[in-house]
C-alpha cells in the first residue's frame, strides 16, 4: 500500500532537483510506495578540503530527500513540509562516485513526520544514516 497521498506517482521526479539540490548534482531517481531513493555525486561540489565526501553534504542529501518524501505524504494543496530536526551518523568515508540516499518513514503522523535516510556508496555500503523529522503546517488561504 502507498504512502504517498491519493497514491499520487510521478515519473518525472527531477522536478524536485532546484536550488541547493541542483548546485550539489542531486538527482531523484525513483518513487516506490513507501520511499524515495536520490543520489548525489562526490566531487569537488561534495567534498571537504581532505578530498573526502563532506559530512554536510550528506545531510542535504538527507534532508532534501527525506522533505521530498515528507511533502508528497501529505496532501500539498493543505499543509506544507518543514524540517524540524535532523540526527546524522558518518559510517564510512568516500572520495568518488555517487552516493545514495533512500528515504523511508517511521512515522507519519498529521503534524509530524519521522524519516529513516540510508546513505550508501555504489557498493552498498553504509556511509552515513539519518533520522529527519519534518513538521507539517498548514498553508495559509
Amino acid at each position: 500500500m502507498s504512502i504517498w497521498h491519493n497514491d499520487q506517482k510521478f515519473d518525472d521526479l527531477s522536478k524536485f532537483s532546484v536550488n541547493l539540490d541542483k548546485h550539489l548534482g542531486i538527482e531523484y531517481l525513483e518513487m516506490g510506495d513507501d520511499f524515495i531513493k536520490s543520489r548525489m555525486p562526490v566531487d569537488e561540489r561534495t567534498k571537504q578540503p581532505m578530498g573526502l565526501l563532506h559530512g554536510g553534504a550528506s545531510c542535504a542529501l538527507a534532508e532534501s530527500t527525506a522533505s521530498v518524501a515528507a511533502f508528497l505524504s501529505v496532501d500539498m494543496s493543505e499543509k506544507v513540509a518543514v524540517g524540524l530536526s535532523l540526527h546524522a551518523n558518518h559510517l564510512k568515508s568516500i572520495t568518488d562516485g555517487y552516493v545514495y540516499a533512500k528515504a523511508m518513514p517511521l512515522h507519519i503522523g498529521r503534524t509530524t513526520s519521522l524519516w529513516n535516510v540510508e546513505i550508501t556508496d555504489e557498493d552498498n555500503n553504509m556511509v552515513c544514516r539519518v533520522t529527519f523529522t519534518a513538521m507539517y503546517k498548514d498553508i495559509k488561504k
